[in-house]
């Protein structure tokens, strides 16, 4: 089957080349002219672990190409992805979707043949319907079904996860859209993958339930994180009580500095425009929007009761991305807890394995390191802020030498207590005893 993918961004392009890899044809289209020259070359735009050798391997086989044409990469594709940003509108938190309906129009213009046009993006309830106005009202002549098929692929899984997915969710108002859905997702079939096949506006919220209801887990370990602190219990433990209840599970119940990315904070705050919209209040979703944003501040100063007076001395940071395996900045808690020390007068010294190229416009002012060794030397204290493996066997009799006092805030729970203990560095953690 021939497929069209609008848009090389993160799920553009993971979904175009994992496509690809299933035997299908796939054209990936995109505006940005030096971005498409980059991906004609083997360059990859974004740090994805494997993406590379997907991408590189299926262009080579012929199955994956790239144009800005889009008449070029639409002809003769029998579904057509829109796989653009919908990023948090400024002022009022709805998602922005004008690069959807600017897709929309011009996908309008080079309908041929029957194809099935798919928001891959994330949209709000009631997106497909305005698309499909819009290509009725442009194209009355066209024969064409809008159909979603919303992505849950996480950051650093991204391939695992849509070869592999828990579930395949789509939604389509006829039955013959719902086919050509089916036969691009047939790869799967071996797998015995579960595929929900639902109305549109059904499949549209089913993304944003999802999202708002893992954004809620994590918001409420992190409570739980903070009572555990209180009362002198340890929230780990606790986490693996309560998610080896089958009913809970225990993905998600990872206590830290709260949630950042491109997904959460954004989707997050759309369904609670859209329960707006509807005169549906969302009292749980609302309160952990606010929870969240509370909690980077609160990290930041998690941090300064730790270490002191920080002015003029040099702290450092191991981690800025939101979560490991990715260069990704957006939302990340760096951004928040980095300059609320920088504002207290610490001298900030940072290392990431891949973020810091992606971060330096964001957080001025930071020495950026080449490894975690330059980065720790003769400073203040160690924050931990990122979960990098690397970061996972650091050795610990090193760091104490290293660093002017023996002082560790692990943001991310890495490290036991008890070998802190044996190793004589002062540890603070989320949710468990300091020592």
């Amino acid at each position: 089957m021939r497929i069209a993918m609008i848009g090389t961004g993160y799920v553009g392009l993971v979904s175009g080349a994992c496509f690809a890899d299933f035997g299908h044809e796939v054209v990936c289209i995109d505006k940005d002219a030096s971005k498409i020259e980059r991906l004609k070359k083997g360059e990859i735009p974004i740090y994805e672990p494997g993406l590379d050798v997907l991408v590189n391997g299926n262009r080579f086989a012929g199955r994956l190409s790239f144009t800005t044409d889009l008449a070029e990469g639409m002809k003769g594709a029998q579904a057509i992805f829109i796989a653009v940003g919908t990023p948090s509108r400024r002022g009022d938190g709805h998602a922005d979707l004008s690069y959807v309906y600017a897709a929309s129009e011009e996908i309008a213009d080079l309908l041929e043949d029957y194809t099935v046009i798919v928001t891959k993006s994330t949209v709000p309830v009631g997106t497909g319907d305005k698309i499909e106005e819009l290509i009725r009202n442009r194209r009355p002549d066209a024969d064409f079904d809008v159909a979603s098929n919303p992505e849950f692929l996480r950051e650093g899984s991204a391939i695992e996860d849509f070869k592999r997915p828990d579930r395949v969710v789509v939604g389509a108002e006829t039955e013959r859209a719902l086919d050509v859905l089916r036969q691009l997702y047939r790869p799967l079939n071996l797998n015995e993958t579960p595929m929900l096949c639902t109305q549109r506006r059904t499949s549209e919220l089913t993304k944003y339930a999802a999202n708002a209801f893992l954004a809620t887990k994590i918001t409420f370990i992190n409570e739980i994180a903070d009572l555990c602190e209180s009362v002198g219990a340890d929230v780990q433990q606790v986490a693996k009580g309560i998610g080896l209840d089958g009913r809970i599970g225990s993905k998600f119940l990872h206590a830290g500095p709260g949630y950042g990315g491109s997904c959460f904070p954004k989707d997050t705050l759309a369904l609670l425009k859209t329960a707006e919209d509807f005169s549906s209040p969302m009292n749980i979703v609302k309160a952990t929007v606010e929870t969240n944003n509370n909690r980077k501040i609160q990290m930041a100063q998690k941090v300064l009761d730790a270490i002191g007076d920080v002015k003029g001395k040099k702290l450092a940071i191991l981690g800025v991305t939101f979560k490991p395996n990715t260069d990704d900045m957006r939302d990340a808690p760096s951004l928040d807890i980095i300059p609320a020390l920088q504002k207290a007068g610490a001298l900030v010294h940072a290392y990431d394995p891949e973020g810091m190229e992606e971060a330096k416009p964001l957080l001025p002012d930071v020495h950026w390191e080449t490894n975690a060794q330059d980065t720790l030397r003769d400073a203040e204290a160690l924050v931990i802020l990122t979960e990098w493996n690397e970061f996972r066997a650091l050795d610990l009799s090193q760091i104490k030498e290293m660093l002017a006092r023996p002082l560790i805030i692990d943001l991310r729970n890495i490290y036991a207590v008890r070998e802190m203990q044996d190793a004589g560095i002062a540890y603070h953690s989320i949710g468990r005893p300091a020592v």
